[in-house]
């Protein structure tokens, strides 16, 4: 078989995505697999370009065939011996999951486990916690990205727990005031256990009083939004207006970092750290996993109390959650290369972007690991050595066996040919 297999995803119908042909998951699902169908009435939240076992990919001149069938017959040649090696398979899986979300709904607050955590959740609750791995996670923005990522520095959480007589009142007089009384002087560790205390009193209030409180604010939002500011009051009620009288309104308006990226810019998402996608359709790649750990804006299961209890309680600012692209030395020729590398072994992420003219071309070394290829804009073709030119349109995904250089070629005068790899390479 080729060391260039083409594939296709599974998109997933969850609730939050965009509707119909506005979802680029729909629009890449039908344009990669005509007999795709696109229902005008279904939300299409996320493509999923891998080998978990919930939504796996499958071969485009086969359907019927996975892409993990493909792997499992021969491991060494299709992940390579170091891939293999430290993330040995006997069912063909990679060591990551690649997918494209399109939002049109907030998605739940969340974080996802390490992987001690996770093997324990796993064996404790199955169910909820469906594999035992961690699933660190990366995002970068393809359109105009909305999200929240991680807790705003303590003297933020302040300022909105002093002036917002609802927030106040939720947390409590007492823990308020021990909060404002200690972060000025309060080392690391002990800023960290009054954060704690103030998340724990939002997320554990029953639901009667998270929803009087809310619908205070909320009003509040419109009779008094100078105690908010425009960003934040149109955000409340803007979120409220999908999740009415939600915990959300609390632990995430007003407790994490509201973060805004633009077309090519990303965020590494730590295990332990919480967050929430807003609104935007973006690249999303991290470990195999599907462990959540949800506490708000969610018809879900919420796990309160391991989400409370497992948080870090890091208050880094928004710049420090972006990951910075990185030259790529190994792409030559007309494109453009950015790499995503974030500080784990299981992935890492390569944007490859063209001019909008046709006759350009570009070439990459062979990446010593497996890879996944979606293109996300504009027309060309992609090639291994020694083999024919496949076509690579918007939705095209591919399949890249280790240690094989790609040929690409620019055919798209309308808009940059834009291709996203994702791949694990181990030095």
């Amino acid at each position: 078989m080729s060391s260039l297999i083409p594939i296709v995803g599974a998109a997933q119908n969850y609730a939050w995505g965009k509707y119909g042909s506005k979802s680029a998951v729909a629009q890449f699902s039908h344009s990669n697999d005509p007999s795709v169908s696109i229902d005008e009435t279904k939300p299409y939240a996320e493509l999923w370009m891998g080998t978990h076992a919930k939504a796996p990919a499958t071969l485009k001149d086969n359907r019927k065939k996975l892409l993990s069938d493909v792997i499992a017959s021969d491991p060494s040649k299709y992940l390579g011996s170091k891939v293999l090696s430290q993330y040995p398979t006997t069912n063909g899986g990679l060591p990551f999951l690649f997918k494209v979300l399109s939002i049109n709904k907030v998605l739940s607050i969340q974080a996802h486990p390490d992987k001690s955590l996770g093997a324990k959740l796993h064996v404790a609750d199955p169910s909820h916690y469906p594999d035992s791995n961690h699933k660190p996670e990366m995002a970068v923005a393809i359109t105009d990205f909305e999200a929240f990522c991680g807790f705003k520095p303590l003297p933020e959480i302040d300022v909105l727990l002093q002036k917002i007589p609802e927030f106040y009142q939720l947390v409590g007089a007492e823990v308020a005031q021990t909060f404002h009384d200690k972060i000025s002087s309060a080392s690391r560790e002990d800023g960290r256990r009054l954060l704690q205390s103030v998340f724990g009193k939002v997320m554990t209030a029953s639901p009667e009083t998270v929803a009087k409180y809310a619908k205070k604010m909320v009003a509040r939002t419109k009779s008094q939004p100078e105690l908010f500011g425009p960003v934040l009051a149109d955000l409340i009620q803007r979120l409220n207006s999908q999740f009415p009288d939600d915990v959300g309104l609390f632990c995430g308006c007003l407790m994490l970092n509201h973060c805004f990226l633009n077309p090519g810019e990303a965020m590494f998402l730590h295990a332990k750290e919480p967050h929430a996608y807003i609104s935007g359709n973006i690249m999303e790649c991290m470990a195999t996993s599907d462990n959540v750990i949800r506490a708000g804006f969610t018809p879900k299961f919420k796990d309160v109390d391991t989400l409370v209890s497992c948080l870090t309680y890091t208050t880094n600012p928004v710049e420090e959650q972006k990951q910075k692209p990185e030259d790529f030395a190994r792409g030559t020729g007309d494109a453009k290369f950015a790499l995503y590398n974030p500080p784990i072994d299981e992935f890492s992420v390569l944007q490859v972007k063209f001019e909008a003219r046709t006759g350009l071309s570009a070439h990459i070394a062979g990446i010593h690991g497996p890879s996944i290829v979606i293109v996300t804009d504009g027309s060309g073709e992609i090639a291994v050595k020694g083999e024919k030119s496949q076509k690579a349109e918007p939705g095209y995904i591919y399949f890249v066996a280790p240690d094989v250089e790609l040929s690409l070629s620019s055919s798209s005068s309308g808009s940059p040919f834009t291709l996203y790899r994702a791949f694990c390479e181990l030095e």
